[in-house]
């Protein structure tokens, strides 16, 4: 199992701080070591779970097909006005992350970066209606030639770090890493109208395996 960088660090003084906890732990009182041991192993697989990153390829690269840009469960299919970009109605589909999902986010079509800009932000719980405007967020716009498609990473309750990897003017390729929410969040999709869809709500996805939409 790949570990993403963004949780190394994290991980590695976890596992120091558990392994002191265990020593002192054995030293003061020796009979209470299986139970503290056993305890700090699921932490720290508990923790590990949230960082993997399993290496998956688009099954077709292809201009018109936009891939899920987040493993989750499709919580929002529904016209929005996009307040911050576009300034129009668009195609909003919202994918939320929980703390079992892969939180490496993927760049769901090929093109320029033509829009980041983070914004400080609440914690509401990421299901929230106002959590698109009002959380700590990131949005991304990319250019594929023939459309623009809007990315927003979401943090939620618990997810209180975004990480985006990319930058205006970078030419960016369908299905390869552009961020990381930490501890899971949401993930929002803002796609043309009359696009489309070929998800449902309720519907677990897959980043870089599910085809979330077909460009006109």
């Amino acid at each position: 199992m790949r570990i993403h960088p963004e949780g190394r660090r994290m991980l590695a003084l976890l596992f120091i701080g558990l392994a002191i906890i265990c020593a002192l732990v054995y030293w003061k009182a020796p009979a209470q070591l299986p139970v503290v041991a056993i305890a700090s192993g699921i932490f720290f697989v508990t923790i590990l779970q949230f960082f993997r990153n399993p290496t998956r390829m688009v099954p077709e690269e292809a201009d018109h097909l936009v891939y899920a840009p987040a493993d989750g469960k499709v919580v929002v299919i529904e016209e929005a006005y996009e307040p911050e970009y576009f300034k129009a109605n668009r195609l909003q589909v919202s994918i939320f992350m929980s703390p079992v999902n892969v939180h490496v986010n993927r760049n769901p079509v090929s093109g320029l970066v033509k829009y980041n800009k983070y914004h400080p932000g609440k914690y509401l719980v990421a299901w929230h209606p106002k959590s698109s405007t009002e959380n700590e967020r990131t949005t991304v716009v990319i250019d594929t030639g023939e459309t623009e498609i809007l990315l927003r990473q979401i943090a939620g309750a618990l997810a209180k770090r975004i990480k985006n990897y990319l930058e205006v003017g970078q030419q960016v390729v369908q299905g390869e890493d552009f961020g990381f929410i930490k501890f899971g969040s949401r993930v929002d999709l803002f796609l043309p109208l009359g696009t489309q869809l070929r998800v449902d709500i309720g519907q677990k996805v897959k980043g870089n395996k599910t085809v979330i939409a077909e460009l006109e």
